[in-house]
């Protein structure tokens, strides 16, 4: 897959680089100081089980199509097609955001800049802010004994009642509040583990939560929190260590963009979505610290029906792909424009070009990009312009 988006981003005429963690990066422009420098990322990778490309009319299917294959092929266009008279624009592809995120995190500690789009399925809205996630587990010890004679023995598995008791009042006790955008934070146990032999009385048990975070509660500050409050909660007899279940992977705090910001507004206008807080945890997370971020791109999470990415029926409409596409490249004309004769100078309008979308439906081994060229502005170009590539990553 990254090889053909590399090989894709060569025929535009751009000269794209891998970084140390896998990144794709490519950039138009010239680093100048006080001149903006816009970034648009999203991310190559998916989530299993396969499922199969179909095609039916303006509905693209398969693993990948909106999450996020979809909102690759929209920023791919507008950064390809986009008229950047000023300043640098960046285009910042990550391996991993459904995964162990280390890209994103890396990027977000490398690559600094004015403002960035974040590609996510959103149905064409622009989503100011995310939860933050981080997930965690607290292992509990006590002291094994034989089952015949349980009271010689502290049993861990015993304290799984307080402790779950404890996590549902965290937020009552210890909790930021709601935020007035994302809304509630939330906590719940996901996983039990613990015991050996049915004759052994327990020495350890581990318990799983997930927890999504709102501000201005910080992953760091939830666990100290959380630690003490624990402490207050289960018996003294028993000692116990709250961790990350993926100690060796960053976690996303939440984040809000000012609705404000130039960035929002310009975005806003251009696709007529609504502000709007996004519906699962992002790479956004990582760059927000720097500048105004955004999540926006073609597809949704969920319809009427029910769950669209990661589910078995994800699709999204080529059509508001190329809307999706026009509106990142109408904001980036807007926000890298330099005229010589006047401040007040607005972008041409945009003449319609001829540009790659690149649709990527599927996952692992048998990954069945869809290569759309001859893209204008909502219109797709006869199918002799149209080619299907069969890729297998190596």
């Amino acid at each position: 897959m990254r090889d053909l988006l590399v090989e894709t981003i060569e025929a535009e005429g751009h000269d794209p680089e891998i970084d140390e963690r896998g990144n794709v990066l490519a950039t138009r422009g010239v680093p100048a100081p006080d001149e903006p420098h816009l970034v648009l990322n999203t991310h190559i990778d998916t989530v299993p089980p396969h499922v199969g490309y179909e095609l039916e009319g303006d509905i693209v299917r398969g693993r990948g199509a909106c999450d996020a294959k979809g909102p690759l092929a929209a920023l791919l266009d507008a950064f390809c097609s986009a008229t950047v008279s000023t300043g640098r624009l960046t285009l910042a592809i990550t391996p991993d955001e459904e995964t162990a995120q280390l890209g994103g995190a890396y990027l977000g500690d490398t690559l600094d800049a004015d403002g960035y789009i974040v590609g996510e399925p959103t149905g064409l809205d622009v989503c100011i802010g995310a939860l933050g996630s981080f997930g965690g587990e607290i292992t509990i010890r006590g002291v094994s004994a034989h089952a015949s004679n349980p009271a010689d023995g502290i049993n861990a598995v015993r304290a799984v009642g307080p402790l779950l008791d404890a996590l549902d009042r965290y937020d009552e006790q210890c909790g930021p509040g709601g935020h007035e955008l994302l809304g509630e934070p939330t906590l719940a146990p996901t996983r039990i583990e613990g015991g050996g032999p049915l004759n052994q009385v327990p020495a350890e048990c581990t318990v799983s939560f997930d927890r999504r975070t709102v501000p201005p509660e910080t992953i760091e500050g939830f666990l100290d929190g959380l630690e003490s409050h624990l402490a207050q909660w289960l018996p003294a007899d028993y000692s116990f260590e709250v961790g990350a279940a993926y100690p060796d992977s960053p976690h996303p705090d939440a984040f809000t963009t000012d609705p404000d910001a130039c960035l929002v507004k310009t975005l806003a206008e251009a696709s007529g979505g609504e502000l709007r807080a996004f519906g699962a945890a992002t790479e956004a997370s990582y760059f927000a610290p720097n500048g105004p971020t955004v999540v926006f791109g073609p597809g949704v999470l969920a319809d009427d029906e029910g769950p669209v990415a990661h589910s078995e029926r994800e699709y999204v409409t080529r059509s508001e792909v190329a809307a999706a596409a026009g509106a990142v490249r109408k904001t980036i004309e807007q926000l890298l424009w330099w005229c010589p004769h006047s401040d007040l100078c607005v972008p041409p309008t945009c003449v319609p070009t001829l540009r790659a979308m690149l649709l990527w439906t599927s996952f692992g081994l048998n990954m069945l990009p869809v290569l759309i060229s001859g893209m204008v502005e909502n219109q797709l170009m006869p199918t002799e312009h149209n080619k299907i590539l069969q890729y297998a990553p190596q």
